[in-house]
C-alpha cells in the first residue's frame, strides 16, 4: 500500500470513529496578544462571539468506505472532501491564533439529501452562525428551505452553479458561474478592441453547456447601444472559414469545453492564422475549463489565447510557500487544489466572524480578499444572495498561463 493510500485510509478511519456521534467538533483556543485585545476593545459596535459556531457539510461518504479492500481509485474519490476539510481547518487555525475560539462541527452528508435532513436535528448544527456546504448543487438546493426559514447563511463552497438555481437570499456563492465568466470576456473585448475593424465570432456547437457560455456573450453585445461590434455565430470553425474576409481582425470565442471538438478547432484556427499566402488576424478566447484540459500550448500562444479563471496559485508567493510547508508538516503530503480552496474559505470567513461578530454579513460586500488560490469580491442580490464576482483573465505566454487582468 502506498504512503498516500495509507494516509487517506488512516484519515478515513479516524473520521469513521468520530462518526459514531453525528459530528466532529474542533475548538481552537489561543490567548490574544495585547495588541489584538486593544483592537477588539476599540470595536464595540457589533456583538462579539465568545466562540463562533461553524458547521461544515462535506460528502466523506463514510458509510461506503471499506478500509480493508480500498483501491487506489477509492482513495482518490475520498481525496477531495478530505483535502477541503483539512485546508478549511488550517484556515480557521490561522485566524484562531489571533484570539477567537471556533467550534467547528464537521458532518458527513454522504451526498444524500436524507442525511442532510437528519443533520437538521443536531443541536450543534442548529446553533450554527455559518453553514459551509453541502458541496454539490442538489444538496445546496435541498438546504435552501432550511436556510430561508431559519435565516442561516449557507456557503456554496465549490459548485459553479447559477445562484438563480436556488433563489436563496442567504446563499453565499464562492465559485463564479459561467455567466460571469462570459461577461468578463465580453467586457475585456469591449475595452480593448475597436468595433471599426473587429468582428466577434462565437463558435457555438449549440449543446446545452456551449449555449450556457455563448448566451451571455451574445446578450452582452446585443445590449450595447454604442460601439457596436459585428457579431457572427457559427456551429464550427469550418463554416466560419468560408465567410472570412482578409484585412479584418477576428475575435474568436469558442464556447465549447468538449475536447473532441475544441482540439481540431484550435488546429484549424492556427492554420488560418499562419497560411503560407498570408494568414488572418485572429485572437482566441476559450472556455474556463480549458485550464484543466491539455491543448498544444504553442498553438494557443500563437493565437494569443485568453481564458477566464476564478483561481490561480502563485507558487512563488511567500504565503503560498508557507502554507505548503505547514500543510506538508501537519499532514505529510502536498496540498491539492481543494486544500487551497478550503484554506481560503476557512480563513476569510473566520476573519469576518472574528472581526465583526454577529454583524459579519454586513461586511461581506465590503471586505475584499486576495487569497492563496481564490479572490473574493462579493455583490449582494436580494433574491439570489451573495455572489463572488472576482475573476481573472489568463493568457498563454512562455508555456504558462499568466494573469493579464
Amino acid at each position: 500500500m502506498s504512503l498516500k493510500r495509507k494516509y487517506f485510509v488512516l484519515v478515513l478511519f479516524s473520521l469513521i470513529l468520530a462518526a459514531c456521534s453525528p459530528k466532529i467538533v474542533t475548538t481552537n483556543k489561543s490567548t490574544p496578544k495585547p495588541e489584538v485585545k486593544e483592537k477588539l476593545i476599540e470595536k464595540k459596535a457589533a456583538k462579539r462571539f465568545s466562540q463562533a459556531n461553524i458547521s461544515l457539510l462535506v460528502p466523506f461518504k463514510l458509510n461506503e468506505a471499506n478500509l480493508k479492500f480500498m483501491s487506489k481509485a477509492d482513495v482518490e474519490k475520498y481525496a477531495m472532501p478530505i483535502d477541503f476539510y483539512q485546508g478549511f481547518k488550517l484556515g480557521l487555525d490561522s485566524v484562531a491564533a489571533s484570539g477567537l475560539n471556533f467550534k467547528l462541527n464537521v458532518f458527513d452528508t454522504q451526498d444524500e439529501n436524507s442525511r442532510i435532513g437528519d443533520i437538521y436535528n443536531n443541536d450543534s448544527f442548529r446553533k450554527s452562525n455559518l453553514v459551509v456546504g453541502p458541496v454539490f448543487p442538489n444538496g445546496i438546493k435541498y438546504i435552501t428551505n432550511y436556510s430561508k426559514l431559519n435565516n442561516v447563511p449557507v456557503v456554496s463552497p465549490l459548485a459553479a452553479s447559477r445562484p438563480s438555481d436556488f433563489n436563496n437570499p442567504n446563499l453565499i456563492s464562492i465559485v463564479s458561474n459561467i455567466d460571469l465568466h462570459a461577461k468578463k470576456i465580453a467586457s475585456y473585448i469591449d475595452k480593448n478592441f475597436s468595433p471599426s475593424n473587429t468582428i466577434i465570432v462565437i463558435i457555438n456547437p449549440k449543446k446545452t453547456d456551449d449555449e450556457q457560455f455563448a448566451s451571455p456573450l451574445r446578450n452582452y453585445f446585443q445590449s450595447q447601444s454604442s460601439n457596436k461590434f459585428i457579431v457572427q455565430e457559427y456551429a464550427s470553425v469550418f463554416t466560419f472559414e468560408t465567410k472570412m474576409i482578409k484585412g479584418k481582425q477576428y475575435i474568436v470565442v469558442v464556447a465549447s469545453s468538449d475536447r473532441a471538438f475544441v482540439s481540431p478547432t484550435i488546429d484549424k484556427l492556427f492554420k488560418l492564422k499562419n497560411l503560407p499566402t498570408g494568414g488572418y488576424a485572429i485572437n482566441l478566447f476559450g472556455h474556463p475549463i480549458w485550464s484543466k484540459q491539455n491543448y498544444p500550448t504553442d498553438k494557443l500562444q500563437a493565437l494569443n489565447a485568453v481564458i477566464t479563471s476564478s483561481y490561480k496559485v502563485d507558487y512563488k508567493n511567500i504565503n503560498v510557500i508557507n502554507f505548503i510547508k505547514k500543510y506538508r508538516k501537519k499532514y505529510g503530503f502536498e496540498p491539492g487544489e481543494y486544500a487551497f480552496k478550503g484554506f481560503d474559505e476557512g480563513y476569510y470567513f473566520g476573519k469576518l466572524l472574528a472581526t465583526y461578530g454577529e454583524d459579519y454579513l454586513s461586511y461581506l460586500t465590503k471586505e475584499q480578499y486576495k487569497g492563496l488560490h481564490n479572490s473574493f469580491t462579493f455583490m449582494f442580490d436580494e433574491q439570489h444572495g451573495y455572489v463572488n464576482t472576482s475573476l481573472m483573465l489568463l493568457r498563454y505566454r512562455n508555456f504558462a498561463l499568466n494573469v493579464i487582468e
